[in-house]
């Protein structure tokens, strides 16, 4: 038998996709629930005694109680192992539109794939916009040609803008961290740990040189993309078409139910 905690206010993104307005959470009530999800996903990366991967993050598997609390639930993909254990695995598993660029091409898990799944959400949840569209280009590309153009505040979800009522500049650094979890190097995204402290202000509270790097990629983060000038549709980002040719003609990948397009 399992006993769960009862989720009062169903699913994170039946408050941001979609729904009335009256119902629509608020900038400040969705940068909680990031800090909540992100402070969960820390704890199962470094907080226990085993390191767990979620492999699974995104808005419809964050639940939110009555007090729009948010908790990071669907536990079905998870694998855990030793702290100083490296995941042995080639069984691609996840939503697409959420799995890291290293989990496609190769079947490499870690908990920088994790990060990257949180990048995805803190952008749709911003965006108000789900990763990936029929018809549209992915999410991460639309927002990666907004911060080309200096026009990263656009990308907002528009509900969000007509309220008001929120720090612009706050806005427009977590979208910026959101782009740098989901850099394609996974070598370049930030911990966990640093997302948290990037999340709540506290990056200054002593003299760590690794929040300092990215803070600085945060200031300026054109400088890094600009490494990807042909990011737009060269796939650095898997595609459909990528993924499908994937499945079709990979022999080491052994690809499962669970890979289902990102809703």
């Amino acid at each position: 038998m399992l006993v769960y905690d009862y989720m009062e206010n169903g699913s994170l993104d039946r408050r941001v996709f979609e729904c009335e307005e009256s119902e629509m959470l608020s900038y400040q009530d969705r940068m909680r629930v990031l800090k909540d999800v992100a402070t969960g996903i820390l704890y199962l990366h470094e907080g226990w005694e085993n390191k767990v991967l979620h492999r699974d993050i995104k808005a419809s598997n964050v639940l939110l109680d009555k007090e729009m609390n948010g908790r990071l639930g669907d536990f079905g993909l998870a694998r855990m192992h030793g702290h100083e254990q490296v995941p042995n695995t080639t069984r691609v598993v996840g939503t697409i539109g959420y799995l890291a660029p290293e989990v496609i091409k190769r079947g490499r898990f870690s908990t920088q794939s994790d990060v990257f799944g949180f990048g995805i959400l803190i952008l749709e949840v911003l965006c108000g916009k789900r990763p990936i569209k029929e018809g549209q280009p992915p999410l991460v590309d639309l927002v990666w040609l907004k911060m080309k153009q200096r026009q990263l505040l656009s990308a907002l979800d528009e509900r969000l803008t007509r309220r008001g009522g929120f720090d612009m500049e706050e806005a427009e650094k977590i979208l910026h961290l959101g782009m740098l979890c989901a850099y394609p190097d996974p070598t370049a995204r930030p911990t966990m740990r640093q997302v948290v402290r990037i999340l709540e202000g506290r990056t200054r509270e002593n003299d760590d040189t690794e929040c300092e790097d990215i803070e600085k990629c945060l200031s300026n983060p054109q400088e890094m993309w600009s490494k990807y000038p042909l990011y737009l549709g060269r796939g650095d980002h898997p595609t459909f078409k990528e993924i499908k040719e994937s499945i079709s003609s990979s022999m080491s990948l052994s690809w499962s139910d669970a890979l289902v397009e990102g809703r």
